[in-house]
């Protein structure tokens, strides 16, 4: 039954988001079920509905007569906190909720269902800005929290610039040189992504730290040299074995003798059995892509060893986007 109610739970939490719920409890402001009737323009029903649903997920504790957001929430749900977590609620409830409804097609045609791969070049390729903004925002606070999980899990301070590839919004950067004050970092991505990171940079007043590289690192013939470390985060699940073996080659070659690459990425266990988290994934893989599955550290080890990649080794951690790193260097 429990995975049955998973949708109603998902809905829930996302219709709260969208009201804006816990952004209106931050700070321990708490909230009765009349209040929250006359607040959302709700009857008392199904206000009470929703305050009793959000604390039975953890998301409000009681506080008297009323309702408070729980540690959890004030953390991740109130907006502009610095891991705020409402950008990926929202663009999962938006973008991918409906298309999931008809997982069936997906598995019968092997094809996305998330945008048109015969009238697009990549789920990118829209001239939907809002769509654009609220996946850059939904990966920007997955990121982040992930980027602080790795910080712990693997040792940056050991390498002096890190090339971010497909660095999206520039969360791991931004994370990782706010606790390592001589790192360096470059992001690669493509021109209207990069807009995107340099706001988010420029906030984080990183400027002189952090630069920005256009580029398509499929397409482009090689990566950008100067760096010591290469990250890959939540980037090969998008895409099948043969282009990522090309990704990998291309990180090779990028690096200096005893550079390190890390690959940060919800793994599947040598089993291909769990953790749901990363099977999951692999499943929403055949929603949004053409070749994405989730792969298991085996597969990213295998992977390395053939480009020529040595003392592979996988670093276990939990966090929103990843389960753990593969990390490898150049002989």
């Amino acid at each position: 039954m429990s995975l049955v109610a998973g949708v109603w739970g998902f809905k829930t939490l996302a219709v709260g988001v969208e009201l804006g719920l816990f952004t209106r409890l931050a700070d321990g402001r708490t909230i009765t079920v009349d209040q929250a009737a006359t607040e959302f323009g709700l009857a008392e029903r199904p206000a009470d509905m929703l305050l009793a649903a959000s604390a039975s997920l953890g998301l409000l504790e009681r506080a008297g007569d009323g309702y408070r957001n729980s540690e959890l929430a004030e953390q991740f749900l109130v907006e502009g906190r610095p891991y705020y977590f409402g950008g990926q609620i929202r663009y999962s409830d938006l973008r991918t909720y409906l298309p999931w409804h008809r997982i069936a097609d997906a598995l019968h045609t092997d094809r996305p269902l998330t945008w048109d791969p015969q009238g697009q070049q990549s789920m990118f390729d829209t001239s939907d800005p809002e769509m654009i903004s609220q996946f850059w925002d939904a990966m920007y606070s997955t990121s982040s929290f992930t980027a602080r999980a790795l910080a712990g899990a693997y040792d940056f301070g050991a390498h002096r610039a890190l090339l971010d590839v497909g660095g999206g919004a520039a969360a791991f950067p931004i994370e990782l040189c706010r606790h390592l004050p001589d790192l360096r970092a470059t992001v690669l991505d493509l021109p209207h992504v990069l807009v995107r990171a340099e706001q988010r940079i420029a906030a984080a007043d990183l400027g002189g730290r952090i630069s920005t590289v256009a580029g398509d690192f499929l397409a482009d013939p090689a990566l950008p040299l100067g760096h010591d470390v290469i990250l890959l985060s939540m980037i090969l699940h998008d895409w099948d074995e043969p282009t990522n073996r090309a990704l990998l080659a291309k990180c090779h070659a990028a690096l200096p003798p005893g550079g390190a690459i890390v690959i940060c990425e919800l793994l599947l266990n040598d089993e291909r059995t769990g953790p749901p988290e990363a099977a999951l994934m692999g499943m929403n893989m055949l929603v949004e892509t053409e070749g994405g599955r989730n792969y298991s550290g085996a597969e990213y080890a295998a992977w390395l060893a053939s480009t020529g990649f040595v003392d592979i080794r996988t670093v276990p951690f939990d966090a929103p986007g990843a389960n753990g790193a593969v990390v490898a260097r150049r002989p």
